[in-house]
């Protein structure tokens, strides 16, 4: 079975160049361009792993990541790759404090890339304990990625043309297939007191 790569990339012809290598070397490849798509992609589709550039508009990747394992531990188990276009001492730290599985340089050597993910992918299948099939639905990961944006119910509803009950519905109905047992607000404003 083919892996799956999510590679969130702000520019369009960097992410098509990741997408079209890797894709020629076996790896099921999707693209998101900012950290709230790529956010809705991790919940709509759990990838084997995520490329993520650490300037993204709307929300950077290092908030990304935050957000992402507020949500719930299960998505600290998903690895991780930073990339930048500066080795910059200072973000490299920081992906590790939010325990990134790596952090590569632009401009990227192909080769290498895949290597640093064979890694991470190998880790993981050692360690493996959790789902890949979450199978959120399409209003879930809406309501969900809204909630984990600052929003209340209140506010997803005039959103996305809904009601309050039925926001609440889907995010507690993503909460239990994510085993999170509380309302999703809790760590939201956790990771934004930060």
């Amino acid at each position: 079975m083919r892996k799956t790569i999510l590679c969130i990339e702000d520019e369009r012809a960097s992410a098509t160049a990741i997408q079209t290598e890797f894709t020629t070397r076996g790896y099921a490849v999707t693209l998101a361009h900012d950290g709230p798509g790529g956010l809705a992609a991790i919940l709509r589709s759990c990838p084997d792993i995520v490329l993520c550039d650490v300037r993204l508009p709307i929300m950077g990747g290092f908030e990304l990541r935050d957000r992402l394992i507020a949500l719930t531990p299960l998505f600290a188990a998903i690895p991780f790759v930073f990339v930048s276009e500066l080795e910059d001492r200072g973000k490299h730290i920081k992906g590790r404090h939010l325990d990134a599985d790596a952090y590569v340089a632009k401009p990227m050597d192909w080769d290498m890339l895949e290597a640093v993910i064979c890694e991470c992918l190998a880790k993981v299948e050692s360690a493996r304990d959790w789902s890949p099939q979450i199978a959120l639905n399409d209003r879930e990961v809406e309501c969900l990625t809204w909630a984990v944006r600052g929003k209340t119910s209140n506010e997803i509803a005039q959103i996305i043309g809904s009601i309050k009950r039925s926001v609440d519905f889907y995010i507690e109905m993503a909460c239990r297939k994510l085993k999170v047992s509380m309302r999703i607000r809790g760590p939201v404003k956790a990771v934004h007191a930060m």
